[in-house]
């Protein structure tokens, strides 16, 4: 079994309801969920059933358009205002992942253009299509990220990545570690993989760890705090890691433990790139002070993973999701559009990013 094989997202055969690999119950565990109602949508992108910024736009989409097909007798005025109380539900599920706000804002915009002059019907078809158009965009873009990635890897190259940005983080392939999906679709089978557990909900573990070694990659799974003693040892060629928002200036947010990484390769010398969709930057912020950081629940840190409470009762608990990588440590950044150097504002602006 290959996780490159495993359908993240997607629509039931009568495209009535949401389905998703719940990611949650990875890797012991490969289940998908058939969701038709905003509580159990909001549920699943909150509680991480699915997680990674492209997927969750992706769910975002094809969320809105099962939840307005239930609505088809309705007029157009009540459509809309539907469309919008369900739209703003859905999008305070995850504040920092922009590509959550992204798909149902361009969702939304699908309906303004077409309301006036199509029936209710014809309008929910339209939806349909423009979630299957997110979803082709996704694997399309994904797979141009890894080619823009893999340019810059060589043979027996030592990869480390944080948390998980493959293919269970998109529709298929992946950001971060789409370029080892293409190195294999050329051959290569010397690159080595190294996963940071990625602390405290483990998606390096789970995830990263479990799609490497599925798909036949030299995987070796470290704790977050080794790090730093791998790099030392030479074992690392290049760092690639996801982002859930990039801001202007090219600071981004990732997963809490990245800007750390960043940090420990700028001072070993080793080249470290972001790699994420053009959607996921965001022009109208300045910098990663702008970017909103979502703080979870304090049992992931003191009880999630353990048979019995690992922290005293009571103790005070900071648990937020991101961090901010300031871009004065970051190499490039990889989009579909090709490698952004710094400046990245600059950069961005030459890609037409806006």
């Amino acid at each position: 079994m290959n996780a490159l094989n495993l359908e993240t997202v997607g629509l039931s055969s009568d495209r009535s309801k949401l389905v998703i690999l719940d990611q949650t119950l990875l890797p012991n565990e490969i289940k998908y969920l058939e969701l038709d109602d905003s509580e159990a949508i909001y549920e699943a992108i909150k509680k991480l059933r699915v997680r990674g910024a492209p997927a969750i736009g992706v769910a975002a989409a094809y969320g809105i358009y099962v939840l307005m097909r239930k609505h088809a007798g309705a007029d157009k005025k009540d459509f809309a205002s539907l469309f919008r109380k369900e739209k703003e539900y859905l999008n305070s599920a995850r504040p920092t992942a922009v590509n959550l706000s992204w798909a149902l804002r361009r969702m939304e915009g699908v309906m303004d253009d077409n309301i006036s002059f199509m029936s209710i019907p014809e309008l929910i078809d339209k939806l349909g299509t423009e979630a299957d158009e997110i979803m082709r965009e996704d694997i399309s873009l994904s797979r141009s990220i890894g080619e823009h990635g893999f340019s810059l890897l060589h043979h027996g190259d030592g990869i480390l990545t944080h948390c998980n940005a493959g293919t269970l983080a998109t529709a298929k392939y992946g950001t971060a570690l789409a370029p080892v999906y293409i190195a294999l679709e050329h051959g290569w089978n010397d690159l080595h993989v190294y996963c940071d557990e990625t602390r405290p909900l483990l998606q390096g573990a789970r995830l990263s760890a479990f799609e490497m070694q599925t798909a036949g990659v030299d995987t070796t799974l470290i704790c977050d705090n080794m790090a730093s003693i791998t790099m030392k040892r030479g074992r690392i060629d290049i760092v690639f890691v996801g982002a859930d928002r990039v801001a202007a200036n090219g600071d981004f947010a990732n997963k809490i433990g990245t800007s750390g990484v960043a940090i420990l390769a700028k001072y070993y010398g080793i080249p470290f790139y972001c790699l994420a969709p053009s959607s996921t930057i965001d022009m109208s912020i300045r910098s990663g002070e702008d970017i909103p950081i979502e703080e979870r629940d304090p049992d992931e840190v003191t009880e999630m993973w353990y048979k019995h409470r690992m922290a005293p009762d009571g103790v005070k608990v900071f648990n937020p999701a991101f961090d901010v990588t300031d871009h004065s440590l970051v190499t490039g950044i990889i989009t579909e559009k090709g490698i952004a150097y710094p400046p990245f504002d600059k950069a961005f602006e030459r890609m037409g990013i806006v």
